[in-house]
């Protein structure tokens, strides 16, 4: 951890200090630092600072509300014995080599990145929440099955016009290699890993959801609850899907514009 509260990964370290990975993919070295102690659980906010991921109708920004529900998360196993690192704890932009080398330093039990959806094919009758885990990875997959489980049992509770993908559930989605087509997931080979896209913040009606707090602990809570389940038993999880063919887009997270904070 830096003297400024931002957890990096380590690569040497030398008679000046610790040579670390920056927020922004960049090499410094820091005089001064507090080694990690490997958790059970890295937290993944996705998105961060000038790369706010989708924004809602109501302006309301995915970075935003992927660190709140995230702060959830992290809170709810950490109040049930469950020791947790975040990639990021502020709304600091973290490009996607150094959070996925983060995770490969600190080898957690499991990884969750926490997003936010848009672009859907249109309505459904229930939420149309994605988890998406390593193809080759049926540890993955559990998480992602127990995951979706309770992420949509919690939010069916809200009597909206829902929207989603008509492939909506736990899934994998491939590159044109066959490897896992999301950097999180495929650069973090090793450590079970899952994507959430919990809700549609482009859909008005769930915009207005998630810009509540107690929604937000709604969502939060019950990723918490999936993870436990994960850790904690052996449930198969639900939800399962065959994916449909996507078209390949631009997923960001790169270090384009990226500028480096105080470490």
């Amino acid at each position: 951890m830096s003297p400024h509260g931002y957890a990096l990964p380590v690569d040497a370290r030398t008679p000046q200090g610790w040579v670390v990975e920056t927020p922004c993919g960049n090499t410094a070295t820091l005089a001064a630092g507090t080694p990690i102690a490997t958790p059970a659980v890295v937290l993944d906010p996705g998105h961060g600072g000038g790369e706010t991921g989708a924004v809602g109708p109501n302006h309301l920004r995915e970075a935003v509300v992927n660190l709140a529900v995230s702060n959830v998360v992290k809170a709810t196993l950490e109040a049930n014995g469950v020791t947790v690192v975040m990639t990021r704890a502020d709304d600091t932009r973290v490009v996607l080599t150094t959070r996925s080398a983060l995770v490969r330093k600190l080898r957690p039990a499991a990884m969750v990145s926490i997003h936010h959806n848009s672009s859907p094919d249109g309505p459904r009758n229930d939420p149309g929440t994605e988890t998406y885990y390593q193809y080759r990875s049926p540890q993955a997959k559990r998480l992602a099955g127990l995951i979706y489980e309770e992420v949509v049992h919690a939010l069916s509770q809200y009597q909206i016009p829902w929207v989603g993908l008509v492939d909506a559930g736990a899934k994998y989605r491939l590159n044109s290699q066959g490897g896992d087509y999301y950097h999180m997931l495929r650069e973090t080979a090793g450590t079970p890993s899952v994507i959430a896209e919990l809700a549609y913040i482009s859909d008005p009606p769930e915009a207005d959801l998630l810009a509540r707090p107690d929604v937000q602990r709604v969502e939060g809570e019950a990723v918490a609850r999936g993870i436990l389940r994960y850790l904690r038993t052996q449930d198969p999880g639900s939800g399962y899907v065959t994916p449909l063919p996507r078209p390949s887009t631009d997923n960001g997270g790169g270090s384009e514009g990226c500028v480096d904070p105080a470490l």
